[in-house]
């Protein structure tokens, strides 16, 4: 799909604006994000490359978006089943995979971080990748955190550079959080805008704030829920339930930040408290540590506030 340039060229960069054609997708991070991006990409026809530090990652990852697939097969071709096998190679034949994402993104369109959330991580990673993309690509981090125009700022593009926050599960949740900053070109924000909604998802559009719209909401809620806790006001259970039965919620505080993983909440809060320390919004939590220092982290390490089996 072709995109309509501006005439307005916002932004550091003297290269002129084109046309972008998203074809070919690089997703940085092969994990449950990365992979859940590349299977949507895949899905709606979109040539994938999948990059991570080792084969081993990129096998599981490949593991998880045929386990994603087959799921969906199933309910798509519940009395065809060979249909379904057919369907999930088409897709899965579209996702490459390289250990190697400096060459990766030579032929990309679109370069899309889902690496751990490190702020001199992330802007070492695309440091190097700005000298080697061409000069068309845009880059977006999945951050669900830190500050894009931080990111933003280890590269010479920040007039193609934006947000693109997915949610987890990526092929089950519908929203896109569509993160521009003030360098942020229009056209850059339309092709994401467009690419977000190719993908059959509904993009919302956000400034370059502390936790975008889901998360500035949300994860100060589950922290409030935690200090409810801690004060011994109530139980975690009755947290939920209350939350489930009178406001709608489809999980409780403590069930989602189980499925969220307590690290990443811990995470997310700290890089709030960072931009803003003097709002106690963003006061952590003695309990919600003391559960990341042992390794608690909810569903992934099978207990969080919560036991899993």
């Amino acid at each position: 799909m072709a995109f309509a340039a501006s005439q307005i060229v916002r932004g550091f960069s003297s290269s002129a604006v084109r046309n972008v054609v998203i074809k070919n997708v690089t997703i940085i991070g092969g994990g449950q994000m990365g992979a859940g991006i590349a299977q949507v990409a895949a899905s709606t026809g979109h040539s994938v490359t999948l990059v991570d530090t080792s084969d081993d990652i990129l096998k599981k990852s490949i593991k998880l978006i045929e386990g994603s697939l087959k799921r969906v097969a199933k309910k798509k071709f519940s009395d065809k089943p060979e249909a379904g096998e057919e369907f999930i190679k088409k897709i899965v034949k579209k996702v490459s995979t390289s250990t190697d994402a400096e060459s990766a993104v030579q032929g990309s369109d679109l370069v899309v971080e889902a690496i751990v959330e490190n702020l001199k991580i992330k802007q070492d990673l695309f440091s190097r990748l700005d000298k080697l993309a061409p000069s068309h690509t845009i880059f977006a981090s999945n951050t669900s955190s830190l500050s894009i125009c931080d990111i933003a700022s280890s590269t010479n593009r920040q007039d193609r550079f934006g947000g693109l926050h997915f949610f987890n599960p990526v092929a089950m949740m519908k929203l896109v959080e569509v993160i521009g900053t003030p360098a942020t070109s229009q056209d850059t924000l339309d092709s994401l805008l467009d690419f977000s909604k190719v993908l059959g998802k509904t993009p919302v559009s956000c400034k370059d704030t502390s936790g975008f719209i889901v998360n500035r909401l949300l994860v100060p809620c589950m922290m409030e829920a935690i200090r409810l806790y801690e004060r011994g006001d109530a139980s975690k259970e009755d947290i939920d339930i209350g939350m489930k039965l009178g406001a709608g919620y489809p999980m409780g505080p403590f069930e989602l930040a189980d499925y969220v993983g307590l690290d990443i909440v811990k995470a997310v809060i700290e890089a709030f408290k960072t931009k803003d320390p003097k709002n106690p919004l963003f006061d952590s939590s003695d309990l919600l540590n003391k559960l990341v220092a042992e390794g608690k982290l909810g569903i992934k390490t099978g207990e969080g506030f919560y036991k899993h089996k």
